[in-house]
């Protein structure tokens, strides 16, 4: 305590002589010490959304959390308290204050102790630039050199902002943004005054002041600095009193790490960069993840999703989900998902029927034949192995039937088809060596998320191609973007879509939307849009492996749903139909308009039309793999069958399904794990009976 004593009587004796020493031997010491550059100091990197909005911090190569601050973006009151505790000549002195340093030496020789030490927040600043530090008067004094040198080069607000940035609040915390955010898990614009109390009294002694490891302290310490308000007439007492009695939360949060793959992606694309900005919203990108997150907890525990919505209008992508949790290993989290390529099942069809309509050979209201076809030995089924018969292309492409899809790309060309989707910006991985064949309508063709967003912007966008671009990830292809569809055929592939039954029990909403489901369970898909918005799901594996039962109409589409509820995007209504555009009854159109004729399909004879009803989904002793999360439930079974008269009646475990149903598909979801018995009733009284194993 004696030392601490002389150290203080001693700066203070020799700041009432440097007057004495004259500005002439300031200036040749100012030559002989330099300072330290006072530049912008070391800061983490920061990934930021479209207005500027914290997504992500990296932390420095020395592993500190410690953000640039400016004095615009911290609350006033705070700024007020730490100048009226610290230093509260601040604005007067010039880096030393002699009348703090006088009145430490007199307290401490009448206390007996060290009330105050006299140092200014320039000193502080100046011992936080400089490696080393201690009791010792020459280390007094060359921060009290230091501090004259800084004031002669930074301005008031600039040396404020440079401590603001440096103060070390507890642990690798550093600087009061990134301890509002580690402490109150918010930025320091508005802090309450409990709050603000806490920041300043952190500082002078960060590690036995944590209010993570010794609440008491940091209580006690923030108290202090209310009282001395209050004493000082700063704050009204009874303020002052709800501030005392605020709960202190011993808690220390995560910086914000929102968008970690795009983040990630950001640093590698510019590793020296100290502040990367994206298109991404923060507010829809935290919805957005959220609606993830919930989501897996319905599938099975290897089971990924990736989201992806986009201003179809600007090109900007406001939120990418490409894992609903980066670090969980199971569902290989750290994989994003938006990039990957996959099958896309049936999601090119609105691109297929858009060309066919461009082309004059199909209106919506057009008849077509859903019957099993053999094109040259191809030979595609629907999704649930049954035939509609003659339906309209406005019904065919709304219940997605495979058999009229293919017919119409053999009419168009699947060269074509892959020529408008590069039209829009996109890459198709097919096979090696392999040509565009009629498979690349059901989904023999390789695309990513990013990419099926990238194509359904040109829809929403009246057939026009857009750059969709995140601030890291552009296009990948390198083809000149041009018109993908006429604007004509845009809004009637449009209109279809928007006809599409909304799954049961989702948020009314008009969107026009398309489903797909990979061959073997792998990919489930939904991508819809509204007047100005596109947003794709995809739910499957990491590894591809098949996930029994999830389909783009069952999985995938409630989350497209969901995901556009809760974006906080004001829904956008749809465009009028382009000029020239007009809807015809089937008795008006011209002869050759009526009905779709094949370009060389052959039709196979039905068969098997009069048998009994045969559960070929799931089959007999199939364990399935349901369950979601503990506590979550089960997600949807699928059931399908083939053959017997509809309509059909579904009876799980003994109790009957509520709907009767006259297509071929089902979906049931479990009450439970372990065995259970599903039966089939058709029409005409015929039945089978599955056993299956849920886990």
């Amino acid at each position: 305590m004696r030392r601490a004593g002389r150290i203080i009587a001693a700066t203070a004796l020799a700041l009432c002589a440097m007057p004495l020493a004259g500005l002439g031997t300031f200036l040749a010491l100012d030559r002989i010490y330099p300072l330290p550059p006072v530049g912008d100091v070391p800061v983490s990197a920061q990934v930021v959304d479209r207005d500027g909005k914290l997504l992500r911090a990296f932390a420095t190569r020395e592993g500190r959390w410690r953000l640039p601050v400016k004095l615009a973006d911290v609350d006033p009151q705070f700024i007020h308290m730490l100048i009226a505790y610290e230093d509260k000549r601040f604005r007067d002195h010039h880096g030393v204050d002699p009348v703090a340093m006088l009145r430490a030496s007199m307290q401490f020789a009448t206390n007996g102790r060290i009330v105050s030490g006299g140092s200014t927040l320039t000193m502080q600043l100046a011992r936080l630039m400089e490696v080393g530090g201690g009791q010792a008067v020459s280390t007094k004094l060359r921060q009290m050199f230091r501090a004259l040198q800084i004031e002669r080069r930074l301005s008031k607000d600039e040396i404020l902002e440079r401590y603001l940035t440096l103060a070390p609040y507890g642990g690798n915390i550093e600087g009061v943004r990134a301890a509002s955010l580690a402490w109150f898990g918010k930025e320091p614009r508005k802090l309450l005054l409990s709050e603000a109390a806490l920041l300043v009294a952190l500082p002078q002694s960060p590690e036995t002041r944590r209010p993570d490891r010794h609440p008491e302290n940091a209580k006690a310490a923030r108290d202090r600095v209310l009282k001395r308000m209050a004493d000082a007439g700063a704050i009204e007492p009874v303020e002052v009193a709800r501030a005392s009695a605020a709960r202190l939360s011993g808690a220390r949060r995560g910086l914000p790490a929102l968008a970690p793959h795009l983040a990630e992606a950001a640093l590698r694309a510019d590793p020296a960069a100290a502040t990367v900005t994206l298109t991404i919203d923060r507010d829809i990108q935290r919805s957005l993840e959220t609606v993830a997150r919930n989501a897996v907890k319905r599938l099975g525990p290897k089971t990924s999703l990736a989201l992806m919505l986009a201003d179809a209008r600007t090109g900007k992508i406001l939120a990418e989900v490409g894992s609903a949790d980066y670090f969980d290993t199971a569902r290989a989290g750290w994989v994003d998902m938006t990039r990957v390529p996959r099958s896309p099942g049936s999601t090119l069809k609105p691109f297929i029927y858009g060309l066919a309509l461009e082309q004059g050979i199909i209106v919506p209201e057009t008849m077509m034949r859903d019957r099993p076809a053999n094109f040259s030995g191809y030979r595609p089924e629907n999704f649930d192995t049954t035939y509609q018969g003659d339906v309209t292309v406005r019904q065919a492409l709304q219940m997605s039937l495979n058999v009229p899809a293919v017919q119409l790309l053999e009419s168009v060309g699947p060269v074509a088809l892959m020529q408008r989707l590069r039209r829009a910006g996109i890459d198709p991985v097919l096979p090696k060596q392999e040509k565009p064949g009629l498979a690349i309508g059901l989904g023999g063709v390789g695309l990513s998320l990013a990419d099926l967003v990238q194509a359904y912007a040109a829809l929403a966008n009246g057939g026009n191609a857009v750059t969709l671009t995140d601030g890291v990830n552009g296009t990948r292809a390198p083809y000149r973007l041009r018109p993908v569809l006429s604007a004509k055929a845009a809004w009637q592939v449009g209109d279809i879509l928007r006809g599409v039954p909304a799954p049961a029990a989702s948020a009314a909403r008009t969107i026009a939307y398309k489903t797909g489901t990979s061959y073997g369970y792998r990919d489930a898909w939904s991508i819809g849009f509204d007047g100005r918005y596109v947003l794709g799901v995809w739910v499957g594996r990491a590894d591809n492996g098949a996930v029994p039962g999830s389909t783009g109409g069952g999985t995938a589409a409630p989350i497209l749903f969901e995901a556009f509820a809760r974006s906080g995007l004001d829904p956008v209504s749809f465009a009028g139909p382009p000029p020239g555009t007009r809807a015809i009854a089937s008795a008006d159109l011209p002869e050759g308009l009526k009905r779709f004729v094949p370009k060389s399909a052959q039709l196979v004879p039905v068969v098997g039309t009069t048998t009994g009803p045969e559960i070929v989904y799931p089959p007999q002793g199939a364990q399935v793999e349901l369950a979601g999360a503990a506590g979550e439930g089960f997600s949807p079974l699928v059931l399908k069958l083939q053959g017997g008269k509809a309509p059909f009646r579904w009876i799980a475990n003994g109790k009957p399904l509520e709907a009767l149903y006259r297509r071929r598909t089902a979906t049931w979801t479990p009450d439970g794990k372990g065995f259970s018995k599903l039966t089939v009733i058709d029409a005409a009284g015929k039945a089978t009976t599955v056993d299956v194993v849920i886990r």
